[in-house]
């Protein structure tokens, strides 16, 4: 007797050969995935019965939309301190609209947040607009979106924004099954595992580092987002807040962690006297650090073979702006401004952190 999984295996086999057959007689003007039998198949089969495809038959460039839960990293360890921002800046800002709605918009594709309910929460979208509606994305609101590669079995793995998305994993409105739509940068899921890893590597699209500078096997990267997954990168933190100060953040991953390893291994900037939970230590370390990557000659290797240009060194420290202004001065709003600094943020909320 033929059981009903086996009924449904050879269905989808009868339908590979049709579409097969179909492929060699009809001319479409089909996406790259024509060329896989199979996910023509997933596209004709009934919602819910390709689940053991993963996402396999997602293509570059598409946005895919996907529960966050789901997707593994390619780092072993974040700036807690960044998270910490951006949680104190959900749970305490001072926001007209939470920032949460404009952090979500963005990596979503739909620039910044409209307008939000007085109740609004991530996992409710018809609670808050954003200025930007699906359908309508341009290559400038698409930019910022964060992006994985589609690995073997069909496995999403997260290339870039692991601190937002552990920041919506751990906010109270958020969780592994928050919805966010990602820019896939490729699809490797034919290849081998072995394979598949080599190319990462040769992409540079995995920083598989601990907070050390020792290598961790790939097989032993985090399974997913969310603190708890993460050992805490200190010197990642620091470069984090000296964006738009000593360097300018682009389209390169992990690049604040290249310039973490520099300032860890390099000697060229003192932080032994940093207190992470101190406004004024805080603020006159990432000074120090700063400065440093202005110093830093255009083509000297920073790390990885990645120079000081490429990683975007700024020719003038906070950009030739006085301490007081640009985004230095907007780092050193204390918590009690109007409009707090992100420092501020990350200390006030771990002071409610558990001892």
């Amino acid at each position: 007797m033929v059981t009903r999984r086996r009924a449904a295996l050879l269905g989808t086999l009868a339908l590979i050969s049709v579409v097969s057959a179909s492929m060699t007689s009809v001319a479409t003007a089909a996406p790259a995935r024509a060329a896989s039998p199979l996910c023509q198949v997933a596209d004709l089969l009934p919602s819910g019965s390709s689940a053991g495809l993963g996402y396999r038959c997602a293509e570059a460039g598409e946005l895919l939309d996907l529960p966050i839960g789901e997707v593994r990293a390619t780092q072993p360890s974040l700036g807690y301190d960044e998270v910490y921002y951006k949680l104190g800046r959900y749970t305490l800002g001072k926001d007209e609209i939470n920032k949460k709605f404009d952090d979500w918009c963005e990596a979503n594709g739909q620039e910044e947040a409209a307008s939000a309910l007085p109740d609004a929460r991530l996992d409710n979208p018809s609670s808050f607009t954003c200025t930007v509606p699906v359908g309508q994305e341009t290559p400038d609101t698409i930019a910022p979106m964060k992006t994985v590669v589609i690995g073997p079995g069909g496995v999403p793995y997260l290339t870039d924004g692991h601190h937002t998305l552990t920041s919506f994993y751990e906010t109270a409105d958020g969780g592994p099954n928050l919805h966010l739509r990602l820019r896939v940068a490729a699809n490797l899921s034919d290849l081998s595992t072995s394979d598949f890893w080599a190319r990462m590597k040769a992409e540079k699209w995995v920083w598989n580092y601990d907070v050390d500078g020792n290598e961790v096997p790939v097989e032993q990267l985090p399974s997913g987002v969310g603190l708890a997954k993460f050992q805490n990168d200190r010197y990642r933190s620091l470069t984090y807040f000296a964006r738009d100060i000593g360097f300018t953040p682009g389209t390169i991953p992990f690049q604040e962690f290249y310039w973490g390893a520099w300032v860890r291994d390099s000697g060229a900037v003192d932080i032994s006297g940093w207190d992470s939970n101190n406004l004024t230590s805080y603020l006159s370390t990432v000074e120090s650090v700063s400065r440093a990557q202005v110093a830093a000659p255009k083509d000297a290797v920073i790390d990885s073979g990645r120079t000081a240009a490429e990683l975007g060194a700024l020719n003038a420290w906070n950009d030739g702006k006085a301490a007081g202004k640009g985004e230095f001065g907007k780092l050193s709003a204390p918590y009690s401004d109007d409009k707090p600094g992100k420092l501020a943020y990350a200390l006030q909320y771990k002071m409610g952190l558990p001892r």
